[in-house]
């Protein structure tokens, strides 16, 4: 065969011996010096520029009897995951107990026991729930990564922005499934992680600046605190204290654009004209791991107080 006859399908990602059969291909075709042999029963181009979900795709036509996980899982899932693995090109494998270990070059196995829940189909790639991904990270990240990870999968959507309306899990579903798994690797460390959780965060800076209030001894916020509770338009603080009239404000990069920008201030001017005071943080103040920030809150709530001590004293000798 010509290499120009070579379907066009295997000349743009990773396939296996299976489907350059079902297209016709004969084996001698696939010892051309287009084709890389990468492992057992599995191809690619040779000029092939690496993507992940192509390679994890074919990896997993390859394995019908497996699925990918961990980080190639969370990638693919789009979990937040620690700077040092967001670009990760790693290729992890997970298969039942029972089978033979993963011994392919380039792809780390894993042999686990799994309920038939805990995997799906997403885009033709047998994978890891978003669940089973972070169980399946938790003895890899640190605490508070795998907090914000958590906050991620059960975070409410919002329909108009995202196309779903309901979380990508539960606390109750995390602590079944962590249930599940009492010997896991990593599991006491997951069960820690679910106790500090909280429905909310939109973002990971958002719940470590929580984190960080915590570990400051600061009471704990509400998330997405509403200015007008009754009202469904009402502009929302990222974390704040409604009885201290305190909005705590998270803006990341796209804050700085300008219709971000504009309707930050409009959110911000409302909350000031109910007579609340707003604290914004950025970038870096995560830098600095929010220290700064946590001094500035902590100066705020005891202004609140003394505020409301001098109106409650004034209030009695009126």
């Amino acid at each position: 065969m010509h290499k120009l006859d070579l379907p066009h399908t295997l000349r743009t990602a990773p396939f296996t011996l299976t489907t350059a059969q079902e297209l016709g291909v004969p084996p001698a075709r696939l010892r051309g010096g287009d084709i890389a042999h990468v492992s057992r029963g599995l191809y690619r181009p040779s000029n092939w520029n690496f993507e992940l979900e192509a390679a994890a795709r074919a990896l997993s036509e390859a394995s019908p009897a497996a699925w990918i996980s961990h980080v190639t899982a969370a990638r693919i899932e789009g979990l937040l995951l620690p700077p040092w693995l967001s670009d990760s090109t790693e290729l992890h494998l997970s298969k039942p107990r029972s089978l033979p270990e993963t011994r392919r070059k380039g792809v780390t196995g894993h042999s686990v026991l799994a309920w038939e829940d805990e995997v799906e189909e997403i885009n033709a790639i047998r994978i890891s729930t978003r669940s089973r991904t972070w169980l399946d990270l938790a003895r890899h990240l640190s605490l508070s990564e795998l907090i914000c990870m958590g906050d991620q999968l059960i975070r409410v959507p919002r329909p108009q922005f995202e196309e779903r309306s309901q979380p990508f899990a539960t606390l109750e579903g995390l602590h079944s499934l962590v249930a599940r798994h009492p010997n896991l690797q990593g599991v006491v460390r997951a069960r820690e992680a679910l106790e500090m959780m909280r429905v909310g965060a939109g973002s990971a800076p958002e719940t470590l600046l929580r984190l960080a209030m915590g570990d400051a001894n600061l009471p704990d916020p509400d998330l997405q605190l509403a200015l007008r509770p009754e009202d469904p338009n009402s502009p929302t603080c990222d974390l704040g204290y409604r009885r201290h009239r305190l909005a705590i404000q998270y803006d990341g990069g796209h804050h700085l654009q300008a219709p971000q920008s504009l309707s930050d201030r409009r959110r911000d001017k409302a909350f000031r004209s109910a007579g609340w005071d707003v604290l914004a943080f950025d970038k870096d103040d995560l830098a600095q791991g929010f220290e700064k920030a946590v001094v500035r809150i902590k100066r705020a709530l005891r202004a609140a107080r003394r505020d409301h001590t001098a109106a409650s004293g004034f209030a009695d000798e009126t």
